[in-house]
């Protein structure tokens, strides 16, 4: 296989280690890092930035201190008062304007220049909107608890759908001085969040169950049913607009795909509770017993199957776990032929995990034996890890 060259790495020289890490720590060995990236726009830096003093003839000392700050601050970094003040507003009514203008221009935004599945979910989010708003009216008109309840529910899942639509519109940004590596994992965080609750909303089926078993409370709710037929059809128009993501288990190639996922599990668990609540109310009309009981016990294990392979993947990202698209046989085998290697003493800390689907990055700390030319392992280890798929590669090498 042919090795890309867009794997690039600096080592810095002998003299800069040896000042920067004798000052230090002193200790004689010398330590060299090295970075790789598939990326174009991730460069090392020429210059080794130490936090110690670097003159072997005066102790070490830090560089900054409380009197002297050896920290450039560039112009425009931080906002001065006058700019705070007129961000903030003289009261409380000029930042909601300023809120409100905020809202108005992201919603312009993503109906501008949003793919279709961003400007899908709007109007998904705007049929929700429309209806609970409705629902929650006629429930504090007639009385009702149950179209309230239901109408706060709405809601809720209204705000869970909005934050997704914000995680895609904000995932388009590129990476700044405080986000290195870009907005990308909010569309991870914002699947989480959609998986969260969806196994909350099971619970609470279970529970309302279990509720409706012990005190015997089944009974014959027809505005319910009205309720739940309108909410069936404005989630069956969700579940049209993400169809090509309702699966349980999808291959994720990269975190746009885990978003639309959680959007569409999202609608899909919402249409089952309706649909189960429709069920409930026929079979009753039969006479059948413990009707509400079966069926909410059903719809709850059916939401809980069909979310928990979506909360394992995000939260296997979001806790850096080792990547599920290379094998564990794999990074050991990698691991083996490595330390195999003559001038290798020891291999540790070797570390990969998942910055978004499709994004694998990796350290590693090598021991070298004193006095060989680290290039050669260097170049090893790049082949090894550029053929398991990893995008951003960090080695350190040690001399021992």
């Amino acid at each position: 296989m042919e090795k890309s060259d867009s794997f690039k790495y600096y080592t810095p020289t002998d003299t800069e280690h040896q000042n920067s890490w004798n000052a230090g720590f002193g200790i004689g060995a010398s330590d060299r890092r090295l970075a790789f990236s598939r990326q174009a726009s991730f460069e090392q830096s020429r210059e080794p930035h130490t936090p110690i003093s670097i003159n072997l003839n005066e102790p070490a000392k830090p560089l900054l201190s409380r009197s002297i700050s050896s920290i450039d601050i560039p112009p425009g970094s931080f906002y001065s008062l006058d700019e705070k003040d007129k961000f903030s507003g003289e009261g409380n009514g000029s930042a909601e304007k300023l809120s409100v203008l905020l809202f108005a221009s992201s919603v312009f935004r993503i109906m501008k220049s949003g793919n279709r599945y961003m400007k899908r979910l709007f109007v998904m989010i705007s049929l929700n909107v429309a209806y609970s708003t409705t629902e929650l009216t006629i429930g504090l008109f007639t009385g009702r608890v149950g179209l309230i309840s239901d109408a706060f529910h709405l809601t809720f899942g209204c705000g869970l759908l909005t934050f997704s639509l914000f995680a895609m519109d904000a995932s388009r940004k590129r990476p700044d001085r405080v986000y290195t590596y870009g907005y990308k994992r909010l569309e991870v965080l914002s699947a989480f969040t959609n998986a969260l609750f969806l196994l909350f909303l099971s619970f609470s089926l279970a529970v309302e169950a279990l509720h409706a078993f012990i005190q015997d409370e089944s009974e014959h709710k027809h505005y319910l049913i009205v309720s739940a037929v309108t909410n069936l059809l404005v989630n069956l128009i969700g579940v049209w607009f993400f169809r090509n993501y309702a699966r349980r288990n999808l291959v994720y190639r990269n975190a746009e795909d885990m978003n639309y996922h959680s959007v569409c599990l999202h609608v899909l668990a919402d249409s089952i509770r309706s649909a189960g609540l429709i069920l409930a109310s026929w079979f009753l009309s039969l006479g059948v017993q413990n009707a509400e009981v079966l069926c909410l016990g059903l719809v709850s294990v059916a939401i809980f199957m069909l979310v928990m392979p979506m909360f394992r993947a995000t939260g296997g990202i979001l806790l850096q776990m080792a990547p599920p698209s290379i094998p564990t046989s794999a990074l050991s085998k990698c691991w083996r032929q490595i330390t195999a290697r003559e001038d290798v003493s020891e291999v540790s800390q070797a570390r990969f995990w998942e910055l978004v689907p499709g994004h694998v990055v990796g350290s590693i700390s090598i021991q070298v034996k004193k006095g060989i030319d680290d290039s050669a392992i260097l170049h090893f280890v790049h082949g090894l890890c550029h053929d398991l798929g990893v995008q951003n590669l960090t080695v350190e090498t040690n001399d021992v």
